[in-house]
């Protein structure tokens, strides 16, 4: 069973953006680095941005501030904030640990960027 559901992604236009939520099952989001992950097509999963347990953060290099990663302890959430959304943002996003848990794949999130 996946750990990990993602949900928050839909239809926006260039430049749009929204938020992503990962709800955690098992594991506290808090005691692991949390990584959000995108894929396109069945190409390989890319990271897309990391929050570390001292909520420290790392963004992949196409993110250039567009993208925010936070959690909520409480809730055992993680979120992706997407701003200034691309047509090449297109793709499905998951959320996972850092390194990624093979078993706890979610079914992830689309995310269309698309006028």
């Amino acid at each position: 069973q996946a750990q990990f559901v993602e949900s928050g992604g839909g239809l926006v236009q260039p430049g749009g953006s929204l938020r992503l939520t990962c709800a955690a099952s098992r594991s506290p989001v808090s005691t692991n680095a949390m990584r959000w992950y995108r894929q396109f097509g069945f190409d390989q999963r890319e990271w897309v941005a990391t929050i570390f347990p001292d909520e420290s953060r790392d963004y992949a290099d196409f993110v250039k501030g567009r993208f925010s990663i936070f959690r909520d302890d409480g809730k055992n959430l993680v979120y992706l904030r997407l701003t200034n959304l691309l047509p090449g943002d297109t793709a499905v996003y998951y959320c996972n640990t850092f390194p990624p848990s093979p078993t706890s794949w979610g079914q992830g999130t689309q995310v269309t960027v698309s006028s």
